[in-house]
């Protein structure tokens, strides 16, 4: 049991009070035996215990005792958001820029079923988060309560773990669990369900410094035969290439990569959550691959003799069907802390268990240690072949002195905040890969998204949670879209009540823009329900949240828009009206395998695109009349 000595004082001078003939009493006092903690108050020092800072939630009746703990201290900051999905979003981004747990508490009913998005946005990113949900009292789980619903049962799929608390004794070492299994090992979210009664109840209290699990034990340290031969193999490639992805960032093994990269002189690309493993002006990057990457990066992808993939999944984004990817032959060293990763896609030749961080070290530790390099003449010859991939200028546009065009707008804000700290989050759709292609992420953790979910509504909540993250000393772009804002939108009052210098971005192309882009490309420009022409005037929504409202329409005013955003202390809404049918290139179309892109043509063209293909196996340098698009 743990009290301050004034709250032991305090409980005896009552019972003196109560009791006069006590006082009066010639013999020894008797013993006040302590006050025991109830269930709700357990929680917040083991919130404390784990020292958490922020805490993102939305009040009801199956959490009211958690509420009034919260009340009665000071050092865990409550931040009311305005929806439940919001607050996971929040505690999301603070999670993902910070690499600490982030923590959400819901109530039972709508406010678990609110939180589901966000719960599942964070599983399929792999993002360590604790989310504490209220329950209905134990004796009436299962008979329908009032704001009943089973949530270890909906959220079984989408958490990493989830835990039911029956009694209030087994409450710390559940959380101590909770704790220890989101942050260790591939990281995710893990659902603590506390029923009313539960955080009513009393009981003694004691939180452990660490705790054993039989049946979860991860595995940190890589096999160090399997290193070996992975490096054997590395060293003696003719056409090498790393593949990263959100584990190098999850594991904190950026700076080992960027010395690795550096020893081999290696070509590397990220995946969209593995962007800022390698900065983006180092040359050796060759950008995002997958759907949208790059065509250097994709071409590199196919025609390389032995790739080391790192902390990446080999996801449909990346390799589009596994099938034609297989067909190339390759041999693939895959590092992952997360062994049911492994071969799950793609077979691999040498698999490599464990932190990506050990891993990366012990490889570099090898490469110092042995005389073994890389093949001079058939480095020069691979980077000479990645060169003439690279002329073809993938991500190049055509500018215009009448509309404003989305890439433009990101590659300004790119030059505008070199050399200041910032974070950039999204929200999901073409503003999304825009973003991930011309901003440049110069280092981990900064450029913030939502990969495997896809999940309109998550940057503004997420710009939040990275505000809090840096305790708002830098400032937070959100580059969202005018359908992706209007999610989560009512979230801009807490950007507002707290001044958070959070700088929303909107790209507002009055459309549900990659939507419509596939409406274009694959259905004969049939845009079904995609006109999002009738929208609020969000210079005058932003106004009535008590936030500066900008609008920009004309390219030359959009320099001075964002440095006004800048300039200004708090949050900022920009709605800057670009090009309504830009389209984003490359794109693989859905089915197909990563060397068969639609690109630009150098020239603008009013041809309909078309699909490149290389056989499998050639390495040979395409003609530029092989590759044509739309000129958007």
């Amino acid at each position: 049991m743990d009290m301050s000595s004034a709250e032991i004082k305090r409980s005896a001078t009552s019972a003196l009070l109560a009791s006069p003939q006590a006082a009066n009493s010639s013999t020894s006092a008797a013993v006040v035996p302590p006050v025991e903690p109830n269930g709700a108050e357990i929680l917040v020092r083991c919130l404390q215990a784990e020292n958490v800072k922020f805490l993102w939630g939305y009040p009801g009746g199956a959490v009211l005792y958690i509420y009034d703990a919260l009340y009665k201290q000071e050092t865990i900051q409550h931040v009311l958001v305005r929806h439940e999905q919001a607050a996971v979003h929040a505690a999301d981004g603070y999670a993902r820029a910070t690499g600490e747990v982030g923590v959400a508490l819901v109530t039972s009913g709508p406010g678990v079923t609110n939180a589901i998005t966000g719960i599942a946005t964070a599983y399929m990113d792999s993002i360590p988060m604790v989310i504490i949900t209220g329950q209905v009292p134990t004796p009436a789980i299962g008979l329908d309560a009032f704001q009943e619903c089973d949530t270890v049962g909906i959220t079984r799929p989408i958490v990493k773990h989830n835990f039911l608390v029956k009694d209030v004794r087994d409450l710390a070492l559940t959380l101590k669990k909770a704790f220890h299994i989101a942050r260790t090992g591939r990281p995710g979210p893990v659902v603590v369900d506390i029923p009313k009664d539960v955080s009513s109840k009393t009981c003694a209290f004691s939180y452990p410094d660490k705790v054993e699990m039989r049946s979860y034990n991860p595995v940190k340290k890589g096999h160090g035969g399997q290193i070996r031969k992975a490096m054997q193999l590395l060293l003696t490639a003719k056409r090498p290439y790393i593949y990263t992805g959100g584990g190098v960032i999850l594991g904190n093994a950026s700076a080992e990569l960027r010395e690795l990269a550096d020893l081999l002189g290696f070509p590397c690309t990220n995946t969209l959550m593995g962007l800022g493993g390698i900065a983006s002006s180092d040359p050796k990057f060759l950008g995002m691959l997958g759907m949208h990457g790059t065509y250097e990066a994709n071409m590199t992808m196919q025609h390389c003799d032995v790739l080391l993939a790192v902390g990446a999944r080999f996801d449909d984004r990346v390799i589009g069907n596994p099938k034609h990817f297989a067909s190339v032959e390759r041999k693939i060293i895959h590092i992952d802390i997360d062994p049911s990763s492994i071969s799950k896609r793609v077979k691999v030749d040498i698999p490599i268990v464990g932190d990506t961080k050990d891993v990366l070290q012990e490889m570099i530790a090898f490469v110092k240690d042995t005389p073994l390099r890389p093949e001079v003449q058939a480095m020069s010859s691979w980077w000479g072949q990645i060169n003439d991939w690279r002329k073809r200028e993938c991500l190049s546009y055509k500018n215009s002195d009448d509309l404003i065009k989305p890439q433009y707008v990101v590659e300004t804000l790119c030059r505008l905040t070199q050399g200041i700290d910032t974070y950039v989050t999204s929200d999901v759709g073409q503003h999304q890969m825009w973003a991930a292609q011309h901003f440049g992420t110069r280092k981990p953790r900064q450029f913030i998204t939502s990969g495997g979910l896809g999940t309109m509504g998550f940057g503004l909540p997420a710009a939040i949670g990275a505000s809090f993250a840096s305790e708002g000393k830098e400032p937070v772009w959100c580059i969202s879209g005018d359908g992706s804002i209007q999610m989560c939108i009512q979230e801009l009052m807490v950007a507002s009540i707290y001044k958070l210098p959070v700088k929303v971005m909107i790209l507002n192309n009055q459309f549900l823009g990659m939507v419509r882009q596939w409406q274009e490309m694959f259905w004969q420009k049939h845009y079904s329900s995609v006109n999002l022409e009738q929208a609020p005037d969000f210079v005058k929504l932003a106004e009535a949240y008590g936030i500066l409202g900008l609008i920009c329409d004309k390219p030359e005013e959009l320099e001075a828009t964002l440095k006004r955003a800048m300039e200004h202390d708090g949050p900022v809404v920009m709605d800057i009206r670009v090009n309504k049918e830009s389209n984003v290139f490359p794109m693989i179309p859905s089915g197909q395998t990563i060397n068969e892109m639609m690109v630009r043509k150098p020239e603008p063209a009013l041809a309909p695109p078309s699909v490149c293909h290389f056989e499998p196996k050639d390495t040979r340098v395409p003609e530029p009349n092989e590759v044509v698009d739309v000129a958007r």
